[in-house]
């Protein structure tokens, strides 16, 4: 049995992309695999583990799909940041070599992102629902035919070898994770270095975005992501926000003042300290 308090969840298989970065952000927990996200929300809200690690945005690939929708519910709160650079590995089982190669498995997003050695090694690609789970089936087949593109840890997970390392297109493929847990853990407004992600729905009307915003730019706060999404009836827009500050800071209190005298709500999802990451492609900043 582990130890919950020590235990961070992740969506996918063991040697998914997720659990690298679980192992990498809080290397001295244990990771605990999970179906769905939404069955990751739940065994942090359950106590069944402390944290979760959610992927939010890949710098390729794009926002991933229904997290936006599903954090309002998750009756979680986001704590800390992590980026994880990805890495892609061409896995085979032990024997096999490229010449030998004629299909390539793996999640659409690591197909897409690795076009050109696909296209290269004359490669027929086959979607799987995660990139682990498409390295445990080419290790369960044994086909020295088929491939598959996941981490390298999945090639350590799975016992199989990697025939070549690094083959994604972009070298700056980098996903966006947040940490959530059951509590919310306010780093103080002390700190000049802090994100504060909330939610806010505005009214189906012309001009409804432009005056919430107008907030944040007469007091200076630099907003660093803006997503929306509709709500089942399209009536009004709802928006996922990161915002630099907190939320007693001067800046980003009266900016949230003023967003909501305009706004239906405002939902804090959390207020954590930025990852280092952001600072070294900011120039310092």
């Amino acid at each position: 049995m582990t130890d919950p308090n020590n235990t961070i969840a992740f969506q996918g298989s063991p040697g998914a992309y997720s659990d690298l970065a679980c192992r990498q952000a809080y290397p001295d927990m244990t990771t605990l695999p999970c179906r769905s996200f939404e069955d990751t929300f739940d065994v942090v809200a359950s106590n069944k583990a402390a944290l979760a690690m959610i992927p939010i945005e890949n710098t390729v690939a794009g926002r991933v799909a229904d997290i936006h929708h599903l954090l309002p519910d998750s009756d979680l709160y986001i704590i800390a940041e992590h980026f994880q650079r990805v890495n892609h590995h061409l896995l085979a089982v032990p024997g096999a070599d490229l010449s030998g190669l004629t299909h390539v498995h793996s999640h659409i997003h690591a197909l897409n992102q690795c076009r050109k050695m696909i296209r290269e090694l004359g490669l027929e690609p086959v979607e799987h629902v995660d990139t682990a789970g498409a390295a445990a089936d080419i290790a369960k087949a044994g086909d020295q035919a088929q491939a598959a593109i996941a981490s390298e840890l999945a090639a350590e997970t799975y016992d199989l070898q990697s025939l070549k390392a690094n083959i994604e297109d972009a070298d700056h493929n980098t996903t966006r994770f947040v940490v959530m847990a059951a509590e919310a853990q306010d780093p103080g407004p002390e700190r000049g270095d802090l994100i504060t992600s909330f939610l806010f729905r505005v009214k189906n009307v012309p001009a409804a975005l432009y005056k919430s915003l107008g907030g944040f730019a007469t007091n200076g706060v630099n907003l660093t992501k803006l997503e929306s999404y509709v709500d089942g009836g399209f009536v009004a827009a709802q928006f996922y926000a990161d915002a630099e500050g907190h939320p007693e800071q001067k800046a980003l209190k009266q900016a949230l003042e003023e967003l909501a005298f305009i706004t239906h709500e405002i939902k804090i999802l959390g207020t954590y300290p930025a990852h280092p990451f952001r600072a070294e492609h900011n120039g310092g900043d």
